[in-house]
């Protein structure tokens, strides 16, 4: 038998603490260092201005979230981006796709 097996976890050994990618990384800390300039200038009197100053970190934090059947949320969001903004050619080859090129070919040479 001349079949190889991918074992489940193959793509885990090429991920950083086998969850992230080195560009997951690089977006989760730039968020929180943002989060953490926007706390050292923003005055911490008020939640409001506490919550606005942790917004990037949050944010990118729940980008890099990894999920079920895709990476990380980042990633589902691409696809489904991509999905809805990309041109997509459905090509029919169901059960009468044969007999509807008989039926053209059929009644053009009549």
């Amino acid at each position: 038998m001349n079949s190889y097996l991918v074992p489940a976890n193959a793509k885990k050994g090429t991920l950083i603490f086998n969850i992230f990618r080195p560009f997951d990384l690089i977006l989760f800390c730039c968020g929180v260092g943002v989060s953490l300039l926007a706390l050292a200038i923003v005055p911490s009197s008020s939640l409001v201005a506490v919550s606005i100053a942790l917004l990037p970190g949050c944010i990118c934090g729940l980008l890099v979230f990894p999920i079920p059947n895709y990476h990380n949320v980042l990633c589902a969001l691409c696809s489904i981006y991509r999905f809805y903004t990309e041109r997509r050619r459905y090509v029919w080859k169901g059960w009468c796709f044969y007999e509807q090129f008989k039926d053209t070919n059929s009644k053009s040479k009549k």
